[in-house]
């Protein structure tokens, strides 16, 4: 148990399997030290070591449980919610959250929060704007609020075309290059 302690730091999520070696009795001291308040149970496997603020508990990093509860740090975290911010005049909010990954597929919940884990074979390491776009065209069939294509024209030169468009190459679908090819044709733009 000693052993297992001194592995154990603050504000990290640990699986099961991470602290097995340090245990002869894993499951009867990860009891104990959940029930210590060493450790919280989140859900079968994942675990987590309290930070203690000068506020109380705090939460730990949305990325530290994706990647414990995929064994993997290749994913990335999409919010529908972003598309707001790309000045389009959508004002929806969503109550999910998409994980791109090559390992898992469905809704989980993780932390509290409902997690979509969607299959990718390709995504970028980071949002940047033009994926956003890329990524609002792709999915205007999940979404409740879309904007007009009139809308979109009227921001297409606030994007940086180069990129969009090789976004939309690398992971746009046949619906979204036909789009952002007739929003070009239309605004004369040559990248």
């Amino acid at each position: 148990m000693k052993a297992l302690r001194q592995h154990i730091k603050p504000g990290v999520v640990y699986r099961r399997s991470d602290l097995e070696y340090f245990s002869t009795a894993i499951d009867r001291h990860l009891a104990q030290l959940v029930q210590e308040g060493v450790l919280k149970r989140y859900s079968q496997g994942l675990y987590y070591s309290p930070q203690v603020s000068k506020f109380g508990i705090l939460p730990p990093d949305d990325n530290q449980w994706i990647e414990r509860f995929l064994k993997d740090d290749d994913f990335l975290i999409v919010s529908p919610n972003s598309f707001n911010a790309l000045g389009l005049g959508l004002t929806q909010l969503y109550n999910t959250t998409w994980v791109y990954n090559h390992k898992r597929k469905g809704e989980f919940k993780l932390n509290g929060k409902t997690l979509e884990f969607k299959l990718k074979s390709a995504y970028p390491s980071k949002v940047t704007r033009e994926f956003l776009l890329v990524e609002l065209l792709n999915n205007m069939d999940e979404l409740v609020e879309i904007p007009t294509l009139d809308r979109i024209s009227n921001k297409f030169n606030e994007f940086d075309i180069t990129s969009l468009l090789k976004m939309a190459q690398t992971y746009g679908s046949g619906k979204c290059k036909k789009i952002l090819k007739s929003l070009v044709r239309k605004e004369k733009i040559y990248a």
